[in-house]
C-alpha cells in the first residue's frame, strides 16, 4: 500500500490540488474520494452524451417550431446535476463490489475503502444518499425518460462484475455510461428515435476506446490477480482495434446527425472530434501510464467539441 497517500489522506492517481482538499474537512474527503469528486472526468464523460442527445433532440424539435430555450437549459441542468449524482453513486458502488480486487492493485490501494478510511457500512450509506439525490433529479423529467433511467440501473449493477466473466468490461461499461444518448432525445419528445440509438451506438464504441486506454495502467495488476479487460484483450497492439472502435464512433455519429437532420456544425464538430480522437491513437504509448491517463482525460474535450458543434447548428437554426 502506498503509505504517503494514506497518511496524507488522498488517493495516488487523483490531484493533490483539487478543490476537495482546498474546500472540504478532512474527515469529508474519502466521501469525496468514493465519488470521484477530486476525479471529474468521469461524470463529464458520463454527462456529455446525455448533452449531445439533449442538444440533437433540440435541433429537432426546433425544425418542427415546438423548441423551448428553457426546457432546453433545464434539461442541461438536470443532466449535468445527474452525472455528478449518478457517477458518484456508481463509483460508490463499484469501490464496495471491487474492495477486495483494488487492495491487489497498486493505483487504487489508497482508495477509501481498501484503506480503511471508511467502511463498507459508511460507503454502503453515501451511495444510498447519491442515488436517492439521483432519483429526485429524475424525476423532473417526463415519464418515459423516468422509465428509461430506471431501467438503467441494471446495467449499472451488471458492470462491476463485467471484469470477472468477460475480456469486454468495457462494453458493458459503454452499455451504462452512454445511456444518456437516449434520454437526452426522450427528454424532448417523451419518445425514441433511430438517430438517439445510432447516437447511443456511438456512445458505446467512443466509450470501449477510451476505457481500453484508461485501463492499460492497470494491466500488469489485473495479470497478476485475474481480472479481465479490452487492455488485455487486446495486448501490445491495441491500434487496429482503437481505429476499428473510434471509426465506428465518428460513423455512427455522423448518420445519427443525418437521421436528425442536423446542420453544418455539428457534422463540422464532429470532424474536428475525429481529428482528436485520431491524435489519440496516433501518439498513444501504451507503456506510459502517466500518458494514458492523459489521452482518457483528454476524451472530455472531445465530448465539448461535439456538443458545441451541435449547440452552433441549433443556434443557426434558431436565426
Amino acid at each position: 500500500m502506498n503509505s504517503s497517500s494514506v497518511d496524507s489522506g488522498r488517493v495516488r492517481d487523483a490531484p493533490s490540488k483539487n478543490w476537495v482538499y482546498r474546500v472540504l474537512p478532512r474527515a469529508l474527503w474519502p466521501y469525496a474520494q468514493l465519488a470521484r469528486w477530486d476525479r471529474p472526468i468521469g461524470w463529464q464523460l458520463l454527462m456529455w452524451p446525455c448533452l449531445w442527445s439533449a442538444a440533437l433532440a433540440a435541433g429537432a424539435a426546433a425544425a418542427l417550431g415546438s423548441f423551448s430555450p428553457a426546457r432546453f437549459l433545464f434539461h442541461v441542468f438536470l443532466f449535468v446535476a445527474g452525472a455528478i449524482a449518478m457517477r458518484g453513486a456508481g463509483c460508490t458502488y463499484n469501490d464496495i463490489i471491487d474492495h477486495e480486487i483494488d487492495m491487489e492493485v497498486a493505483r487504487t490501494r489508497s482508495r477509501p475503502l481498501p484503506s480503511g478510511r471508511v467502511s463498507r457500512s459508511q460507503a454502503k450509506a453515501f451511495m444510498v444518499l447519491q442515488a436517492l439525490l439521483g432519483l429526485v433529479i429524475l424525476l423532473q423529467f417526463n415519464a418515459f425518460t423516468v422509465f428509461l433511467g430506471i431501467a438503467s440501473l441494471g446495467l449499472v449493477a451488471i458492470y462491476p462484475f463485467a471484469k470477472r466473466f468477460t475480456d469486454w468490461p468495457q462494453f458493458f461499461l459503454g452499455l451504462a455510461f452512454s445511456w444518456g444518448a437516449i434520454m437526452g432525445w426522450s427528454a424532448e419528445f417523451g419518445s425514441l428515435s433511430f438517430s438517439a440509438v445510432l447516437l447511443y451506438a456511438a456512445a458505446i464504441a467512443w466509450t470501449i476506446g477510451y476505457d481500453t486506454i484508461y485501463a492499460y495502467q492497470d494491466r500488469e495488476d489485473d495479470a497478476l490477480i485475474g481480472v479481465r479487460s479490452t487492455a488485455r484483450r487486446f495486448g501490445d497492439n491495441p491500434r487496429p482495434w482503437l481505429i476499428g472502435l473510434y471509426g465506428l464512433t465518428v460513423l455512427l455519429m455522423f448518420f445519427a446527425f443525418l437521421a436528425a437532420g442536423a446542420g453544418f456544425f455539428a457534422h463540422l464538430g464532429l470532424l474536428v472530434a475525429a481529428v482528436m480522437l485520431a491524435y489519440q491513437i496516433r501518439v498513444l504509448n501504451i507503456h506510459d501510464a502517466e500518458q494514458c491517463l492523459a489521452l482518457f482525460k483528454f476524451n472530455g474535450v472531445v465530448g465539448l467539441i461535439v456538443f458545441a458543434g451541435l449547440v452552433l447548428a441549433l443556434l443557426l437554426r434558431l436565426i
